[in-house]
């Protein structure tokens, strides 16, 4: 794992099959230094972050279950709604880019322990 400087900001990259990802809680972490995974959250429960993601996983994944996230672009932005990234790929089959990032948050926080 690398690390970008951006803003005075440690963020970590991580290459896996020559894709290139960030930590978007490290990203987060400029917004809510004590909880960035609460910044996390509420940008998944977005409206606009839902439609984002179903339109890339339409582009991207012939597997993607675009009926199973209809529920899911009707709940979105209301005060009731949240959504993982594990929740996400189970439900619609998305590609687990966003689940493999979940996973390398959980080892860093149970290693940060």
């Amino acid at each position: 794992m690398q690390t970008v400087n951006v803003k005075n900001t440690q963020i970590r990259t991580l290459k896996i099959n020559k894709e290139d990802y960030i930590c978007i809680t490290d990203i987060a972490r400029q917004k809510n230094p004590v909880e960035p995974k609460d910044v996390v959250k509420n940008w998944l429960r977005l409206k606009n972050t839902i439609e984002y993601l179903g339109l890339w996983e339409k582009l991207y994944n012939p597997d993607f279950k675009g009926v199973e996230s209809d529920p899911l672009y009707q709940e979105a932005g209301s005060n009731a709604f949240t959504m993982s990234p594990t929740r996400w790929v189970e439900t619609t089959n998305a590609i687990e880019q966003m689940k493999v990032l979940e996973n390398i948050e959980d080892r860093k926080l149970l290693m940060d322990k």
